[in-house]
């Protein structure tokens, strides 16, 4: 896990996304250009919480998120998402 100088906010969660599949089951090899975009994560860096939302999520998790959850940033050449804990469907 990589050590990153990023510190969310309120009840916002960095996460650096695992790498889409190279292959398929079957053992066909998939190009980039048609890569299904991740939805599978491990936590960076956590949020404080709010006086509403308690975080539930801790650095180290692997997650599950939506499609298209969290905002696309890139760091030191590495790129994350962050995102609201609630964008956050399941801690596997």
């Amino acid at each position: 896990m990589s050590e990153v100088k990023i510190k969310p906010l309120a009840d916002r969660v960095l996460v650096e996304p695992m790498e889409a599949e190279e292959k398929t089951a079957s053992g066909i090899y998939i190009p980039d250009t048609a890569k299904e975009k991740p939805q599978k994560g491990t936590v960076i860096a956590v949020g404080p919480g709010t006086k509403d939302v308690t975080m539930e999520v801790k650095k180290g998790d692997v997650v599950l998120y939506g499609k298209y959850a969290g905002t696309e940033i890139s760091v030191d050449g590495k790129d994350y998402l962050m995102m609201k804990q609630s964008d956050i469907l399941a801690i596997i």
